[in-house]
């Protein structure tokens, strides 16, 4: 048959979608940070969930000190538990949602296919028909593009650093929503940008709500559940959405399993733990080393067995866990005061006296993962920091770092003998009263460590005595939790006991963690203070880094550089979950590696 070209051509064109005719590129159901995904276009469910968990139930969870917000979002209030800052959640929902199986891939979610071009200079979301908010109206690119402003505009400073790549991003189809990028060299972008949060246009625009605001009126949804019962600043409930759109999906099936999921509030952990035995929650993922040890025994529930208690070996990056100084402080400007004060720190005795030697000292801002560096540096890591010789401390290239060590014993004279040698060589002296003050600037050793835990006191005063005979004067304040949160985001603290999580795939996110942009952000999390171009240029390395070889390589060279520069003290990790729960509760018989996933994987046994 003959057919009129010009009309066949035409033809064509009605029939093919198009974004494929703007950008001709395939979409992808799927997308990993480097390599392949490892779930293809037709996978079932994620290994780590049970197909067949049964629906019901209540899950009791725990969390204490108190809440003031459902808006996780912004940098005012102290935010519920449940919500989350950054993905999917019970409330909202993501472009995409990560697996917890690999280092770092991607899951159609809201968007049912991604399209990223050779170079990745652009990212597109093709956006699922059948998503719906809560109240049956439609998820749109109009959601997509006005979460990504108001986060930019208005939310966490966190937004612009993890963000601050995107040039532009416009709706190009109904369904269709396009990111441009300023340049081609954020690998990490496209994926980043699929953890949006998106949220409903049409709820936040009416007029008086204010976004930047904190709230307690339940805010409109799409994800599995629906805010119930909730208590300000006491309790919060959770109520399984039997329409939700997305139970079907296969990245969803085997998932919230809860009909529902309660939040109760504790004045504190002791208090919590006494309700959790009396059976007031259901799950307690102890953090406390004396408590697991002593703290569970010759209880009822758990020498009969209606508790189970055990650990679960996990390959979840430890990050770094330390006495943090902030070195916006004149007093923490001087390299070598920060590493004379580690010498005052004790690990190995408080270990023995307060964990029974269960903690392993942390000597990488990456460690348990492949990401942390060990011995010198040498090969790629090596060339790297070459490039930057005569700017960074020559010890990277010299020594192993290695936080002080004693045995155990609590007298450790040598560290102090070593501290006072170079809290000397800093120019400090002992004055009439025994506090050190600098020669030149008159400047006194004195100092706050706030904290909004008072289980870190035990830690915390032995090494104020330690700090004490070598001629500094420390004092330890226990904060609520609100208060404290609101002198981390401003910056209004001396010294803390912090942590700087870490994935296994880090990227635009150190930015806000060492940036210089962010060190005068308030509500960054540069609680350090940080403004190093060296580290902001390999930054932005591990940003654009073309390969996982090249990604580790250069973590390894940034954690060479952020421990020889005795930021911050380090203090312990641990490589198990320790975890108590009722009988009632069941989980999968493989978890993953990540997370234990106890709200969103685990049941209620049907008996």
């Amino acid at each position: 048959m003959k057919l009129y070209l010009p009309l066949f051509i035409s033809f064509l064109i009605l029939q093919t979608p198009f974004y494929a005719l703007a950008d001709n590129v395939t979409p992808l159901h799927g997308i990993a940070m480097h390599g392949t995904v490892k779930y293809k276009k037709n996978f079932t469910h994620f290994d780590y969930v049970n197909p067949q968990a049964p629906k019901g139930g209540t899950l009791h969870l725990s969390a204490t000190g108190t809440f003031d917000s459902l808006n996780p979002y912004i940098v005012k209030g102290t935010p519920v538990a449940g919500l989350r800052f950054l993905g999917a959640d019970f409330l909202i929902e993501s472009l995409m949602e990560q697996s917890n199986d690999e280092p770092f891939s991607m899951y159609g979610l809201i968007a049912e296919s991604i399209e990223i071009p050779d170079d990745r200079s652009w990212v597109a979301f093709n956006l699922r028909p059948q998503a719906r908010w809560h109240d049956g109206r439609p998820i749109t690119p109009e959601d997509v593009i006005w979460t990504f402003n108001i986060f930019m505009e208005k939310g966490s400073p966190f937004f612009k650093a993890y963000y601050g790549d995107v040039e532009s991003v416009k709706k190009t189809s109904d369904s269709r929503v396009k990111f441009t990028f300023k340049h081609n060299k954020n690998a990490e972008l496209p994926l980043i940008l699929s953890q949006l949060p998106v949220l409903p246009k049409h709820y936040w625009t009416v007029k008086g709500r204010d976004f930047s605001s904190t709230i307690l009126t339940p805010p409109l949804g799409s994800g599995p559940y629906k805010i119930g019962d909730l208590q300000a600043g006491r309790s919060i409930e959770y109520v399984r959405n039997p329409d939700w759109w997305g139970k079907d999906l296969p990245l969803n099936r085997g998932k919230y399993n809860f009909d529902h999921i309660v939040y109760d509030y504790y004045r504190d952990d002791n208090v919590a733990l006494e309700a959790f035995f009396s059976g007031a929650f259901d799950v307690r993922m102890e953090q406390t080393s004396k408590l697991w040890e002593n703290g569970y025994n010759n209880i009822p529930a758990v020498t009969d067995g209606r508790i189970i208690k055990g650990e679960i070996e996990h390959g979840r990056p430890a990050g770094m866990q330390g006495f943090v100084m902030n070195i916006r402080r004149p007093l923490f400007q001087d390299i070598k005061l920060r590493e004379a004060l580690s010498y005052a720190f004790d690990f190995e005795w408080s270990n023995k006296q307060f964990a029974f030697g269960n903690y392993t000292r942390t000597d990488s801002y990456f460690e348990n993962s492949e990401l942390a560096s060990s011995g010198l540096p040498k090969g790629q890591e090596l060339e790297i920091l070459d490039r930057f010789k005569g700017r960074i401390p020559e010890s990277v290239f010299t020594s192993v770092y290695t936080p002080p060590q004693t045995n155990g014993s609590g007298k450790n004279r040598e560290n102090l003998r070593r501290a006072m040698k170079l809290l000397d060589e800093a120019g400090y002296i002992l004055s009439a009263d025994g506090i050190r003050v600098h020669t030149t600037s008159g400047q006194r050793l004195k100092f706050e460590i706030i904290d909004s835990n008072p289980v870190f006191e035990r830690w915390v005063l032995p090494f104020i005595q330690n700090l004490k005979k070598i001629g500094v004067k420390a004092n330890f304040r226990v904060v609520d939790p609100a208060q404290y949160q609101n002198r981390m985001n401003s910056f209004d603290f001396d010294m803390t006991v912090s942590s700087f999580r870490q994935s296994q795939s880090p990227g635009n996110e150190q930015r806000d963690f060492w940036g210089s942009a962010k060190a005068d952000s308030q509500g960054s999390r540069n609680y350090i203070g940080v403004k190093d171009p060296v580290i902001d240029e390999l930054i932005e390395m591990i940003i654009k880094a073309p390969s996982r070889d090249s990604l580790v390589a250069h973590t390894r060279a940034l954690d060479r550089i952020l421990l020889h520069s005795h930021y911050v003290i380090p203090q312990w990790h641990y490589n198990k979950w320790r975890i108590a729960y009722w009988n009632s509760l069941a989980h999968p018989k493989t978890l993953s590696s990540q997370t234990p996933g106890i709200s969103d994987t685990w049941w209620v046994k049907e008996n």
